[in-house]
């Protein structure tokens, strides 16, 4: 799933594109993937001027002369400028210069239009890139694992399974502590290594471990410097031990058993 770098990454290459274009048609061919009705939407979308696109933790807002048409890319969602069409092609956008597509084989993305930002996108928590130490710690203090924790976009908004992985490896943290039990110099090291991770990832323009790519189609290679994450029975970069795999909140979690304690 594109996570915070991959999101931001799509944002940053959207921008140029399509900032100052107006949305001439729209058309929904997946009705699993919009929210609302495709003809009520595509009507209420035609003539609107883009005015800005923005993230929301994985959320991509773009901000309209009214409205908002806000579209999360759940797993395998890409949504591409000037994409060409396919089986998968789930909506197209076209601009008065250029379009946008947005395709996704397993159709777990969603696309909607409001006149507001929806509620669960106003409901997340901070930026985990601007949030303050003093209001992370605060936010740490739950009786779940540390892994769980940071997954929940409430706590933070926009860090997924990678960087939650690669955060507390760089951290020394044990992905099952609990969260609540960490002593205040753990916090800050956890605090410090999510933002470390989060900036080099955009960097590198994400991670291409699925089928992610930005809206120009083009990979990212921060998965090249991955320590942790999907390297299963590999050795750790810091003590060589196995990396071990568990499941945590339902999702594979990855870290060094000798290194995080």
């Amino acid at each position: 799933m594109p996570e915070l770098p991959e999101v931001e990454t799509v944002v940053r290459t959207l921008r140029p594109a399509v900032v100052g274009r107006r949305i001439v048609s729209a058309e929904f061919r997946g009705l699993r993937v919009l929210i609302g009705s495709p003809i009520k939407t595509a009507r209420a979308l035609a003539g609107k001027k883009i005015l800005a696109v923005e993230r929301y933790g994985k959320f991509i807002a773009i901000k309209l002369d009214r409205g908002y048409l806000v579209v999360h890319l759940g797993m395998t969602g890409r949504l591409l400028i000037d994409g060409e069409l396919s089986k998968w092609t789930h909506a197209i956008f076209t601009l008065d210069r250029g379009s946008l597509v947005y395709e996704d084989p397993r159709q777990f993305g969603r696309i909607e239009y409001g006149e507001t930002l929806p509620q669960r996108v106003a409901a997340l928590g901070p930026e985990p890139l601007e949030v303050t130490l003093e209001d992370f710690s605060k936010r740490l203090k739950r009786r779940s694992p540390v892994k769980a924790v940071l997954l929940n976009q409430a706590v933070v908004r926009g860090v997924g399974n990678i960087y939650a992985d690669e955060a507390l490896f760089r951290a020394g943290v044990n992905p099952k502590r609990v969260a609540a039990s960490l002593r205040a110099d753990r916090v800050e090291r956890v605090f410090h290594a999510m933002q470390e991770v989060l900036t080099e990832a955009i960097d590198r323009r994400g991670s291409s471990v699925s089928n992610y790519v930005d809206s120009e189609g083009r990979q990212g290679s921060f998965q090249t410097l991955h320590r942790v994450y999907q390297r299963t029975g590999e050795p750790c970069v810091n003590c060589g031990a196995p990396i071990k795999r568990i499941v945590l909140a339902q999702r594979g979690t990855h870290y060094c058993p000798q290194c995080q304690k």
